[in-house]
């Protein structure tokens, strides 16, 4: 590998592991055994994918911020308005009553070591009770929170309702890309590398959206990429704020990097004529 600024480079490597910095490099190899790098491959370019997927993360956890909020509200109206402020403890709605039972005790549990003041409050005052769903759902992870929503009886009429608030029609298409969204947001969460990586929970493509969607078709490449996945965030980001900035902040970010192959996260196949990125 070349460098352009070898103290640079030390310094860089100084506060950023060699291990880190290598899933960067890899595809930059002609031969993967030896370590043999392509001619004109610059540690300066491993240090650009690096901030660059480092500001693509920031990113993504706005957008999965205004999702999370946003599943987390429709959950509890829609269901307590139903069920009543307890109905997370019903397993009368659930399809897997074991499932069910782990996502409660992981409700109580997270509820019980919270740090906030109302969680403390709640505890001090009703030791022996459980919060009603506005309350104990503001410390529930949005794992969880997908886990909620997929185990929910497919007759209920709420669970459709929240997929059509979400500009779907279907209900697995929803708890598919929930799932997806919850794998991405641990990889963000733990500052894992977001660039090159392929995703191991692809969403289901939607049959009928009702908003602007891809058109275009989506290669069997792509489907392993962040592409699909990046792309759901934006369209359920369009469904609840048709107003919000996640989607041009994303571009403004691939237009500032020209340089960085934005292939590898998917995005090839005229994706930026899609009705969804246009």
């Amino acid at each position: 590998m070349l460098m352009k600024d070898e103290q640079t480079a030390a310094f860089y490597l100084g506060h950023i592991s060699y291990f880190r910095l290598k899933s960067y490099w890899w595809d930059m190899q002609t031969d993967r055994v030896n370590h043999i790098f392509a001619p004109n491959s610059y540690f300066e370019d491993v240090i650009a994918r690096y901030n660059f997927d480092r500001q693509l993360r920031l990113i993504l956890f706005d957008a999965i911020e205004l999702i999370e909020i946003a599943l987390r509200t429709k959950l509890i109206y829609h269901l307590s308005q139903a069920y009543g402020g307890l109905w997370y403890l019903d397993d009368n709605i659930v399809m897997d009553k074991t499932k069910h039972q782990d996502c409660v005790t992981d409700l109580q549990t997270e509820f019980a070591r919270n740090g906030e003041s109302f969680a403390k409050e709640f505890c001090r005052k009703h030791p022996n009770d459980n919060p009603d769903a506005w309350l104990m759902f503001e410390v529930v992870t949005f794992g969880t929170l997908s886990k909620i929503y997929s185990n929910l009886k497919h007759q209920l009429p709420q669970k459709s309702i929240i997929a059509n608030e979400f500009g779907l029609d279907m209900h697995n298409e929803l708890s598919s890309w929930l799932a997806a969204i919850s794998f991405l947001r641990n990889v963000i969460a733990h500052h894992s590398r977001v660039f090159g990586r392929d995703i191991l929970k692809r969403p289901i493509l939607p049959r009928n959206p009702r908003n602007q969607w891809l058109q275009f078709g989506i290669t069997p490449v792509q489907e392993k990429k962040m592409f699909v996945v990046i792309s759901t965030m934006v369209y359920l980001c369009n469904a609840i704020n048709p107003n919000n900035e996640i989607k041009n902040k994303l571009l403004a970010l691939f237009n500032s990097n020209p340089n960085i192959p934005i292939y590898k996260l998917g995005f090839f196949n005229n994706w930026q004529n899609e009705p969804l990125w246009k």
